[in-house]
């Protein structure tokens, strides 16, 4: 990277296109993306939070509603994009939902929720950022796995073969964008615990909200949960040229949790 690009911005004139971004590590993606020079398009189920998050940015940055469970809505925000915007450069593939649950108190109805956000979603996704990168000549997809994508976790049952999936997923698609000579390049990222609405969410189902998550804390080598930032850091370097000979890799943000 030469001077005046680092002085422009890492992401400096990509686009970028950002799920889940209307609150936690979607969100801090989205703003990280953009303090570096990305125009960004945020996305989210939750509208009120999604223009909230694009209107604290400010532009070029937009909000589009997008439900990642449905295809037509998929290709109705990637085809938006790039009429407004040109092209496709980056997808962060951050939406995501999690069940504190373990497999014999799983409902049915729990385990389609959990798969359909994260792993269908990133499907949808992924498969929707390739049309689109392929026609100009490449980009960069993330996707947000988990470190319960690699170390199983006995209370997550629904969301750690959700992450599973989003791991192998990522690693097929790397292989094929590869092969077939599209420079598309796709990654995932395995954060641990991260304080975020969604972790909240999960620990509000523990008897003891406050035991349970510095139980949690504790579990994890450095001693903490970790802070939204850690994985937009990430996110950014894979999104950058930086990463530019990063395919199919698996990166872990635990505090070393995967490192036991």
């Amino acid at each position: 990277m030469t001077a005046a690009a680092r002085r422009a911005g890492r992401v400096a004139g990509k686009i970028a296109l950002v799920t889940g971004a209307a609150s936690g590590i979607g969100r801090a993606c989205a703003q990280r993306l953009a303090s570096e020079g990305a125009s960004v398009v945020l996305t989210d189920r939750d509208v009120r939070g999604g223009e909230a998050a694009a209107g604290a940015l400010g532009a070029p940055h937009t909000f589009r509603a997008l439900d990642v469970t449905d295809p037509a809505a998929w290709a109705r925000a990637i085809d938006e994009t790039v009429r407004a915007l040109g092209r496709l450069d980056v997808l962060v593939n951050a939406a995501g939902v999690g069940i504190m649950r373990d497999i014999e108190h799983t409902t049915l109805e729990e385990w389609r929720l959990v798969n359909g956000v994260n792993a269908e979603g990133t499907f949808l996704g992924c498969q929707a950022a390739i049309r689109a990168m392929k026609a100009t000549g490449g980009g960069s997809i993330i996707n947000v796995s988990s470190v319960a994508g690699i170390v199983a976790d006995a209370d997550l049952a629904a969301y750690c073969a959700s992450k599973g999936a989003v791991r192998l997923l990522t690693k097929s698609v790397a292989l094929h964008a590869a092969r077939a000579g599209y420079g598309i390049r796709c990654n995932s990222v395995h954060p641990a615990f991260i304080d975020t609405p969604m972790v909240d969410g999960m620990l509000a189902a523990a008897s003891d909200r406050g035991l349970t998550r510095a139980k949690l804390a504790r579990a994890i080598p450095l001693g903490r949960i970790g802070e939204v930032d850690d994985v937009a850091h990430l996110v950014l370097y894979l999104a950058s040229d930086e990463s530019k000979f990063v395919t199919g890799a698996e990166l872990v943000v635990d505090g070393g949790l995967s490192a036991r």
